[in-house]
């Protein structure tokens, strides 16, 4: 009865694409610009930064992070950037959808981890926004996967100034120590989903505190990464 009342709805209001309102059927972007969305290259198995290959990037070998793997679906390009704003700041919920898809085809099903958690938001911050993008995301990805969600596993409880504002040197700094987990993890592989990942310094303290709990592997699952400075 649900897809039945979907595909009614469907039929009844045409989809138009988010990006440039041309038609696109029961999707949310139009097949032109769905060709057009930045995929990401292989890069750093680690940290996912563009290295020229598929080999750990000299920073990992020089100073290994706390997570053990990161999987990005697009560069923070656009319209990447666009759609992942429209979420974020927008409040256009219907994209996480969107950016769970890309995620389960770029990671596959067999994805060995046995829990998936959204990278947490501190409680003013997400008081302010009402969501957590990261969380939005996390829940379609956890369905399509079959896999275990925890949206409060860990907390958040420093309320940092915005990373995006902030030289790269200075945003470990910035996020020291801004997360704890109480629950003790028992080498559990853990998945933690977020929208952007530029230094990783943010994935990486929460990826430390995790490790703290117990976690016996943590990846990061990002929709995009960033591939300069910005």
């Amino acid at each position: 009865m649900r897809e039945w009342i979907a595909g009614l709805g469907s039929a009844l209001l045409p989809q138009v694409c988010v990006l440039c309102h041309a038609a696109s059927g029961d999707e949310l972007l139009c097949r032109a610009c769905a060709s057009e969305l930045p995929i990401a290259a292989a890069g750093c198995p680690r940290c996912a930064a563009t290295s020229g290959g598929s080999s750990l990037c000299g920073a990992c070998l020089s100073d290994p992070p706390f997570y053990d793997a990161t999987h990005a679906a697009f560069d923070y390009r656009f319209p990447v950037d666009a759609l992942i704003q429209a979420l974020k700041y927008g409040g256009q919920l219907t994209l996480a959808s969107l950016f769970a898809q890309a995620l389960r085809e770029r990671i596959g099903a067999s994805a060995g981890v046995n829990l998936i958690v959204p990278l947490p938001l501190h409680p003013r911050r997400l008081a302010e926004r009402g969501f957590n993008q990261a969380a939005e995301i996390a829940k379609p990805l956890a369905r399509k996967l079959a896999k275990s969600l925890d949206v409060r596993l860990g907390q958040r409880i420093r309320d940092t100034a915005a990373q995006t504002g902030l030289p790269w040197r200075g945003r470990t700094s910035n996020v020291r120590h801004a997360f704890t987990c109480e629950r003790s993890l028992g080498g559990l592989n853990i998945a933690v989903v977020d929208d952007v990942m530029t230094t990783g310094a943010t994935l990486n303290e929460f990826a430390r505190a995790l490790k703290d709990a117990g976690a016996g592997r943590v990846e990061n699952w990002v929709v995009a990464r960033t591939t300069r400075d910005v």
